[in-house]
């Protein structure tokens, strides 16, 4: 009755009480952690906004709540300093980081999920906007971008794909992009 929203919930309870852990934390401090993975959890791409192959602009769940996407400001990454060498501020950056970069790795998994060698899998297209997987791209910058140019194998399966994004041209295996889902 509730299985997608019910699994996102599942996942943010997951990741959030491993980042959270046995820290005490204040009010203020639990409320603005919460409101930040709010804005990552509602930064992530739902569909293209258009058909357009050179818009790179996504649909966010943020479009439907604010009417435009939610952008947090870029801190200086904290998430690998011990905690005990942090002031309160930067604990709370520290977990959203920690957060983040948890959540987007495990939902970037779970849209590139690949069945068995058994049967063939589809190839992406030339135009599909893709999600680049990046281990330092901070909280809610997720890198989008749309497929110009397929690099095939012999064997005719497509290994490495050419990305445009907004700022310059990159060229990804495709183990490292995620089809952003249509349907």
């Amino acid at each position: 009755m509730g299985g997608l929203w019910e699994a996102c919930v599942k996942s943010v309870k997951y990741h959030l009480h491993r980042v959270m852990g046995t820290e005490c934390l204040t009010f203020e401090e639990v409320a603005t952690l919460l409101s930040q993975i709010e804005a990552c959890l509602n930064s992530r791409p739902i569909t293209s906004q258009s058909n357009d192959p050179n818009d790179e602009r996504p649909l966010t769940p943020a479009h439907f709540l604010v009417g435009d996407s939610i952008l947090l400001p870029i801190e200086q990454d904290n998430a690998d300093t011990q905690m005990n060498k942090l002031q309160r501020w930067s604990r709370v950056q520290s977990m959203v980081q920690s957060f983040w970069k948890r959540w987007s790795n495990d939902y970037i998994t779970s849209l590139q999920q690949r069945g068995k060698w058994h049967k063939q899998c589809p190839n992406i297209n030339v135009g599909d906007l893709v999600i680049i997987k990046e281990t330092n791209i901070p909280p809610s910058h997720g890198m989008l971008g749309r497929i110009i140019l397929l690099h095939p194998g012999t064997d005719g399966v497509v290994r490495v794909a050419t990305v445009k994004t907004a700022q310059t041209t990159l060229k990804r295996p495709v183990v490292k992009l995620s089809k952003v889902p249509i349907d």
